[in-house]
């Protein structure tokens, strides 16, 4: 959405606020001012490090907002991308007293004829929602994601400082694409939105499920959702049994072919690019599981995303062409996936990625091989001098380039971990079809 659009919608957003709305601004503007009297004292900007912070302070729309910077290199500096990857998710969960007074208001029953039993301890607590165990009236093993009061009001409110926040952006951060922040500040709100309404990812985890269906893939799995259970602040699913495809320790002594599950897994979500409606957008190593029966379960369908044929198109142009270190495809698959507002010269363009790839193979391994741990890995660094250079010619990638770029490097480091040295476009377990 164009900066003028979010200057009319922000109005009609403070006018229906009321008092709790304004309780939340009142909350943001103590977080923040503090800290901006220092920066200002000491006349220099936040460095990412308090920036990541500060919207881990501020809360759900912020800790978000942080997740949107990290996956989004082609228009944050590389420092912010890479500081961001550290904003954690991670928030205290509300009362079982409450979890309860949702789940019965909301499904109109009381919860023992819902659930017969229920674990008041939560599995997880992100900033949207917790997650409980329980067990059906009729015996099935399930997890309960229950949403935390007063989301959608932070997220209302939050947007108007969120706005204030991205021209405190365009002040401090040289180089910065501005015209994109705005667009991601309206994309980001409303798939925030589309996170609260737990309506649509059950709809999403039967449709997910349909596509393995309709494709005869049986290697992977996806919860069922309990629709007699579920509405749009609670949602119940098939619990799963099994351990973090990134847990070498478990995944040894569970005597199933990790890389085998890794490359099932990675076939499922490609395939899903052209066969499903939408792809699963957040395939972290918490969201992807090597379950007991060794298949791989995609769980948390909150966030997906959809992409447009031509775009994936070029997107794998161009991944083919970094894998063959063709300068020139390069060049014409970053042009068709961006959009820019000057015309472009491809073989300058071709030059500069060349020039690129000559001064990365002058240095060290260890930059490109990563150095482990929370450090950007090879692939991070590559991709995020690709986006620099698309940036110095005025190019402009979607918010689904985006995406599915924050899904290749998590592939790419689990790769790393499960296959390493593995070439994974050389490798005859790779069927990016599954035809």
């Amino acid at each position: 959405m164009a900066q003028n659009q979010l200057q009319s919608r922000r109005p009609m957003q403070l006018a229906e606020l009321g008092v709790r709305g304004s309780m939340r601004l009142f909350q943001t503007f103590a977080a923040v001012y503090p800290k901006a009297l220092r920066w200002i004292y000491r006349w220099s900007p936040p460095s990412p490090a308090e920036m990541r912070e500060l919207f881990e302070t501020l809360g759900v729309t912020y800790i978000k907002f942080g997740q949107f910077i990290a996956s989004s290199p082609s228009i944050f500096p590389k420092e912010y991308v890479d500081e961001f990857q550290k904003c954690l998710d991670q928030t205290p969960a509300i009362p079982f007293r409450k979890v309860k007074a949702i789940i019965e208001s909301d499904l109109g029953k009381p919860l023992d004829r819902i659930y017969s039993y229920i674990d008041e301890r939560p599995l997880a607590s992100a900033s949207i929602a917790q997650v409980h165990a329980a067990t059906l009236t009729t015996g099935e093993d399930v997890v309960v994601k229950v949403q935390k009061p007063g989301v959608r009001m932070t997220l209302t409110t939050d947007l108007n400082a969120v706005y204030l926040l991205t021209r405190l952006f365009e002040m401090i951060v040289p180089n910065l694409d501005r015209g994109a922040v705005a667009d991601i500040v309206e994309e980001m709100y409303q798939a925030m939105l589309d996170e609260c309404d737990f309506v649509k990812e059950a709809d999403n985890l039967t449709q997910f499920g349909r596509y393995l269906s309709s494709t005869g893939n049986t290697s992977v799995l996806v919860p069922r959702p309990y629709l007699q259970a579920s509405n749009e602040r609670v949602l119940t699913m098939e619990r799963f049994y099994g351990v973090a495809l990134t847990d070498m320790d478990a995944l040894e002594a569970s005597g199933h072919d990790a890389a085998q599950s890794l490359f099932n897994a990675m076939n499922t979500w490609f395939a899903s690019l052209t066969q499903c409606d939408f792809f699963h957008a957040d395939l972290h190593s918490g969201n992807l599981m090597l379950l007991e029966n060794g298949c791989v379960g995609f769980i948390d369908f909150g966030m997906v995303g959809r992409i447009k044929p031509s775009v994936w198109e070029a997107t794998f142009a161009l991944f083919m062409a970094v894998n063959q270190q063709d300068y020139a495809q390069m060049a014409k698959s970053m042009l068709a996936i961006g959009v820019t507002r000057k015309e472009v010269n491809v073989d300058e363009l071709a030059r500069d990625i060349e020039k690129l790839f000559r001064r990365l193979d002058a240095m060290e391994p260890e930059y490109l091989l990563g150095s482990g741990g929370s450090e950007p890995d090879g692939v991070t660094n590559l991709m995020t001098e690709l986006g620099d250079i698309a940036k110095s010619y005025g190019i402009r990638f979607p918010r689904s380039f985006t995406m599915l770029l924050k899904q290749f490097l998590y592939f790419d480091r689990y790769m790393d971990l499960l296959a390493p040295g593995v070439n994974i476009f050389g490798d005859e377990r790779f069927d990016l079809y599954q035809e």
